[in-house]
């Protein structure tokens, strides 16, 4: 692959002072004199430029990206025709606020949303900043729609940290310890995850569709939400069949569907949404991420029936559908469409899986590797169990990035590693990277 977009910058892996560096240094301790401690960070630099598969820091190193800011850089971080959009719309206006005065931005980012979302349905869309924002959105609609209360979310899952969403997500720390109460009529599934549970989709379905029956009931549900596959769990990929009972049983009881697309969708997976790989339709989508090219930006589409069942000034935001998030999204979702994204995504993970397959043929600290497209994630256990290996995990990742390489954990047990590169990378580049990967786990042996 060659890079598409994106600065010009030297595709290489260069370290030219210890990391952090010293102008790096220098404003992590500003970070930490002015900045939140609760605003934590992965990679210990300061950057000043990022592209192609790249991101360079003040002191002049150039890292290898396998993160795309938590697949936010799927189109590469400055992509010429994003540059080109925000700048147009930049000079004509910053904001007018749509709920005051629309603009064609948010109208035309709506129906190629509307055009792109799984099923040939009529559908509508609602912009929103963020993931979690659009989570929120898209469980309020639901709760109208119905005129019920109840939420199910799924063991490992991540939607967000806004009160609500902190109640949908599993994991507690560092999401949810000591920010609750949490948003009530919430309740948890058990999760389809194929490596621990050795459960059919069939099966698996079976088994949460019981406990949604016993611990809330169809008549008290107002929706279902999951992500095709996980992402801050694991990168959790159910069985086959999985997902489709739990959309047919929620069709079957008047539950509405969301997908939580927030990470998985925009070509990630090697489909235009995840959701295409295991064909469902989801009643309503939440997206974000990769949207707009790494603007803040996101969207719940759906069934117009069940997005219009909302009263006028039920949904929206001050910010919500920002004109140069539009511009910007509009100008990626066009790059997505003609520019190859789904097959460099595709190819991306095939050069992972045969990498990381290869490692873990030969290291038993390697449990499983899994997802689709450029969305996949290593499983550390102890060898011979599968009792996570959370230490292990880290320390691959901080020899990794001290030697130039970004990459970064996840997993309900932090045992996980994923791989989210910029669908820029060059082929060469996302070798060299993994290279390093499997030094550094060699040298921790």
């Amino acid at each position: 692959m060659t890079p598409i977009g994106g600065p010009t910058l030297a595709q290489e892996r260069k370290i030219v002072t210890e990391i952090p560096g010293p102008v790096s240094k220098e404003l992590l301790e500003r970070k930490a004199a002015a900045v939140a401690a609760g605003v934590a960070h992965t990679v210990p630099i300061a950057a000043v430029a990022a592209g192609g598969g790249v991101i360079v820091d003040a002191d002049g190193n150039s890292l290898i990206d396998l993160g795309a800011g938590i697949a936010v850089t799927s189109v590469g971080n400055s992509h010429p025709k994003v540059v080109e959009a925000v700048q147009r719309q930049a000079a004509a206006f910053t904001h007018t606020c749509f709920m005051i005065s629309p603009y064609e931005g948010y109208v035309a980012v709506a129906e190629a949303l509307n055009r792109l979302t799984p099923g040939d349905h009529a559908k509508k869309s609602a912009l929103f900043n963020s993931g979690a924002e659009a989570v929120e959105n898209a469980v309020k609609i639901a709760r109208k729609f119905t005129g019920r209360q109840a939420v199910v979310a799924f063991d490992h899952a991540y939607h967000g940290r806004t009160n609500l969403t902190m109640a949908l997500t599993a994991k507690s720390m560092p999401y949810k310890s000591g920010f609750g109460p949490f948003a009530s009529e919430v309740y948890r599934a058990p999760m389809s995850y194929p490596f621990h549970d050795g459960l059919s989709g069939e099966d698996a379905a079976k088994r949460a569709i019981s406990v949604i029956d016993k611990q809330v009931g169809a008549a008290n549900l107002a929706a279902v939400i999951i992500e095709p596959i996980q992402g801050e769990g694991g990168f959790i990929v159910p069985a086959d069949g999985f997902l489709n009972a739990i959309s047919e049983w929620c069709t079957a009881n008047g539950v509405v569907f969301i997908a939580d697309e927030v990470q998985t969708g925009f070509t990630r997976t090697g489909a235009m949404f995840a959701s295409e790989l295991f064909g469902i339709v989801p009643d309503l989508i939440t997206t974000a991420k990769g949207i707009a090219g790494g603007l803040p930006l996101a969207a719940v589409t759906g069934r117009a029936e069940i997005m219009d069942a909302t009263h006028a000034g039920g949904l929206g935001g001050t910010y919500g559908g920002n004109p140069i998030a539009c511009a910007a999204a509009l100008a990626a979702i066009e790059a997505f469409e003609t520019e190859g994204f789904i097959e460099n995504a595709k190819t991306i993970g095939e050069a992972l899986f045969t990498r990381l397959g290869a490692m873990q043929e030969a290291d038993a600290r390697i449990g499983e590797v899994r997802g689709r497209g450029a969305m996949i994630a290593v499983e550390f256990v102890k060898p011979g169990t599968h009792e996570a290996d959370p230490a292990l995990a880290s320390a691959v990742a901080k020899g990794c990035i001290a030697q130039g390489v970004v990459v970064l954990t996840c997993g309900t047990y932090g045992n996980i590693i994923r791989f989210l590169p910029p669908l820029t990378i060059p082929s060469d580049l996302l070798d060299e990277g993994l290279d390093v990967v499997a030094s550094v786990l060699e040298g921790l042996k």
